[in-house]
């Protein structure tokens, strides 16, 4: 996706009207742009736009007009007041170029002398403002102000613009001989040796690796990816939605490659309707897997309408920073004791959950207690349970979406899980 590419130049003809001709068959998605995404297409009254989608046979035509451009048709802002820009022009040493970045601080900053976490995201231009979005915008500070009035979460967010036409070649450390890339391992240089420690000089952070995340989608999720794994001491959180795996064959030998030296989460999120990406984050969970990291610590959400598209990861962005950055259960603790309990299936769930215990639920286990409660505190009900010889069946359907801790009490000990309760949630392992 790179809007100023010369191979996807439209050629003007005598009419006036302007063409291309491609090769090959097959289902493509595409936008109109004039050189960059700030003079992208727009809708009537300058409302974002769908990708378009068009299937090829062996010679088929697709005409189309366009209606505004970005840049021609105004706009409001919808920043939030809690969000500003750092600098127009932040210079990047590592690649020689300058960037604009945001920040958004929780809505007590000035009043509290609180340290908080911190999300280094990218494509900056579509996280907070209408304005400068080419896509739409993922509303970040809408909805984070919304988690904070509700249940006191908080989180410093960062954004980082892309590069416009370096976009592509500075989200991928490998080079695609078809479409670019190669400077995605000095952008993650700059992001570790140059960004994150004026952040944190400027701003009240934890600055630790277990209050500092990283998350992007597409191309932005391939490089949240890469950054995270290779500096594992510096992050411990990755929310990579709809990954361009694809592009980039070569991250699945990195993973395997790189050795796990820290416990971290990584939330990936892929739509129904993105052609293959289901099943390169599958793969990507098995390399991973082998490479040392556990189930616990991955998660895949999967939603059958979703498009590689704004929307879909707006839509999705509180479900995966709740995940990711869910307060300490003391789950730790007890999936280190007797690990007699294995994790729950399926999780996440929409209704039925399963637990299974390798000795079996009987003797000494014939008294127990299930206690459902919410991370924040805000309530602890006993949930009822069937039980055969070695499998425990759980019904969370009449409870709403959210996190929960499952807490199994036994008569001599005490077993805890999370569960992702949501009614159109498929996981896929």
């Amino acid at each position: 996706w790179n809007p100023g590419s010369e191979a996807h130049k439209l050629t003007l003809n005598e009419d006036n009207t302007y063409s291309i001709t491609l090769s090959g068959t097959g289902k493509i998605n595409f936008k109109f742009t004039r050189g960059s995404w700030a003079k992208v297409e727009k809708g009537a009254n300058c409302t974002e736009l769908a990708n378009r989608t068009s299937t090829f046979g062996s010679i088929q035509e697709y005409t189309a007009q366009v209606v505004l451009w970005a840049d021609l048709c105004g706009g409001n802002h919808s920043a939030q007041p809690n969000v500003s820009i750092l600098s127009d022009t932040f210079y990047i040493p590592q690649l020689d170029r300058n960037r604009r970045i945001w920040v958004y601080l929780p809505p007590e900053y000035d009043a509290s002398q609180q340290k908080y976490p911190v999300i280094y995201m990218h494509d900056g231009q579509n996280l907070f403002d209408a304005f400068y979005s080419f896509a739409g915008e993922w509303e970040i500070d809408e909805t984070l102000n919304k988690l904070f009035n509700e249940n006191g979460q908080k989180c410093i967010i960062v954004g980082i613009d892309n590069g416009g036409t370096h976009r592509i070649n500075e989200y991928s450390p490998w080079i695609n001989p078809t479409y670019g890339g190669g400077e995605g391992d000095n952008y993650a240089r700059f992001l570790v040796e140059s960004l994150k420690p004026h952040i944190d000089s400027l701003f009240r952070t934890l600055p630790e690796r277990e209050y500092t995340g990283i998350m992007g989608s597409s191309m932005g999720a391939l490089i949240s990816f890469y950054t995270g794994i290779k500096y594992q001491e510096i992050f411990s959180k990755i929310g990579i939605f709809s990954p361009s795996f694809w592009f980039s064959p070569q991250c699945y030998t990195f993973a395997a490659q790189t050795p796990k030296t820290e416990n971290m989460k990584l939330y990936f999120l892929a739509g129904g309707q993105e052609n293959g990406v289901t099943g390169h984050c599958i793969r990507m969970m098995d390399t991973l897997a082998k490479a040392g990291f556990t189930e616990e610590e991955m998660l895949l959400k999967t939603v059958p309408n979703g498009q590689h598209s704004e929307w879909f990861w707006r839509q999705e962005f509180r479900p995966a920073f709740e995940w990711l950055f869910s307060q300490s259960t003391g789950l730790e603790n007890d999936k280190k004791g007797t690990g007699f309990v294995s994790p729950l299936f399926p999780n996440p769930t929409s209704g039925l959950v399963y637990i299974r215990s390798d000795r079996g639920f009987s003797g000494e286990d014939t008294e127990k207690n299930a206690l459902l409660k919410s991370l924040t505190g805000h309530f602890i009900h006993t949930l009822p349970f069937h039980k055969n010889d070695e499998i425990l069946t759980f019904d969370l359907s009449a409870y709403p979406d959210g996190l929960y801790i499952l807490s199994l009490q036994f008569s001599c000990r005490q077993e805890s899980r999370l569960v992702v309760k949501n009614s159109i949630f498929n996981s896929l392992r």
